[in-house]
């Protein structure tokens, strides 16, 4: 199929006619992304369609080489940005779409399923949700200077809210912003930012008041949505396991000037316009989770049908086949949950069950699809050259990011079926 079987095959290990060359591969990739599901409306079916075509052009053999060489992914989020789809969620007046997190969520399942993985989907994700808190609370001049160069591809924004020394208990941070006549000075750290070292902008969370001097905790925080690249802002980058195109960064700033004019929103109810785009960002995690499952599990059943041992394909075994059934079933029950909750969203509902069980159903299910998919190509599983392996690296993100598993389980157990708070 591959370099390292044909190696193989030249040496009489193995029929030379099992080998196939990758073009075949994509060629069935890319018909499969271009089906449609039957439960989809008009406007995803178009949306999923119009994503896969794009993708096209981008294969397995494009995301392993930009993960091997840190090379972030340019060419792939210019095609995003030259065909409009950067701005799917936000308001037609200033260059989007206006479109729901449904549609949203069709394009990353469709850009993660393509191969892209959550390298490709982290490379947009910010841009697609992240300035829901300014489309919905900012001022028209707010929204004009910051949504257009945003949604023509020529501004990135990435997005910092957790710290160090707070994690999750996003209302103890412990970065300030003191006013200072028509400025802010903030001071402290952010970890886990991604793009920071690319980005022009960032959308901030920080405190402008004590949380001793405040009526309850979820007040004294406020956001801002300012140019990030100053020398006031030390951006680190993080060697981690995964999405190696994709930088994540510490961020350390002291003496670092904000206009009030960045502020979003009232003073110290930035925590209350944060939340307006956290189930948003669930529901688009949980779909990137989806389409790297269904990648991997893709991958695995195509491999399966075509590798012969023993003179029979191994798929025709129901210790390969039965998983991958299992596993598909899995993977479909979690997109029926992800794209209920993307309903809802655009509904106007606000509250975090469906959001938050979706992108824990997403994430287990992907991930066991990719584990599965390793084991189904048995050794070759382990070799980069056929993908799997980096699936699964990437998939560990959505597990832990942007929201652990426990921490969905508690509110579940808290705000579902009324358990006494345990944490």
């Amino acid at each position: 199929m591959t370099s390292i079987l044909r190696q193989v095959a030249r040496r009489g290990i193995i029929p030379s006619t099992y080998v196939r060359p990758l073009r075949h591969f994509h060629a069935r990739a890319t018909e499969f992304l271009q089906s449609q599901d039957p439960d989809f409306s008009d406007s995803q079916r178009t949306v999923r369609e119009s994503i896969a075509k794009i993708c096209s052009d981008f294969p397995d053999e494009y995301w392993a080489r930009a993960d091997q060489s840190h090379a972030f992914p340019t060419e792939f989020c210019n095609a995003i940005a030259q065909q409009g789809w950067l701005g799917i969620c936000l308001p037609q007046r200033y260059g989007g779409s206006e479109l729901g997190i449904s549609e949203a969520a069709v394009m990353m399942q469709t850009i993660s399923e393509s191969g892209a993985g959550m390298t490709g989907a982290s490379s947009i994700h910010m841009n697609i949700f992240g300035l829901e808190p300014v489309a919905k609370f900012g001022t028209d001049e707010q929204r004009e200077r910051w949504l257009k160069p945003l949604i023509a591809g020529r501004e990135r924004a990435c997005f910092g809210v957790t710290e160090p020394n707070t994690g999750l208990d996003t209302l103890k941070l412990q970065a300030t912003a003191r006013k200072s006549g028509d400025e802010y000075v903030l001071s402290g750290q952010k970890i886990w930012i991604s793009t920071a070292q690319r980005a022009d902008k960032i959308l901030i969370l920080v405190r402008t008041t004590p949380r001793d001097q405040t009526r309850k905790p979820s007040q004294g925080l406020s956001l801002f949505y300012t140019d990030l690249q100053v020398p006031q802002v030390e951006i680190t980058e993080i060697p981690k396991m995964g999405r190696g195109a994709i930088d994540t960064n510490t961020l350390f700033f002291d003496d670092w000037r904000v206009p009030v004019c960045d502020r979003v929103g009232a003073e110290d109810e930035g925590f209350r316009m944060i939340l307006h785009g956290m189930n948003a960002e669930r529901i688009l995690i949980g779909a990137e989770a989806l389409g790297l499952g269904f990648a991997a599990l893709r991958r695995a059943a195509l491999y399966a049908g075509d590798r012969v041992v023993f003179g029979r394909p191994i798929g025709q075994n129901q210790g390969i086949q039965h998983p991958l059934a299992d596993s598909w079933m899995k993977l479909e029950a979690a997109r029926m949950m992800i794209y209920q909750a993307a309903r809802l969203y655009d509904q106007g509902y606000t509250g975090g069950e469906y959001a938050n069980a979706g992108k824990y159903l997403a994430a287990e299910a992907a991930f066991e699809a990719c584990e599965r998919a390793i084991l189904a190509h048995g050794g070759m599983g382990y070799a980069k050259e056929y993908h799997v392996e980096r699936y699964l690296r990437e998939v560990f993100i959505p597990r832990i990011a942007p929201v652990s598993r426990e921490m969905v389980l508690n509110y579940i157990g808290e705000r579902v079926l009324g358990l006494p708070k345990s944490y």
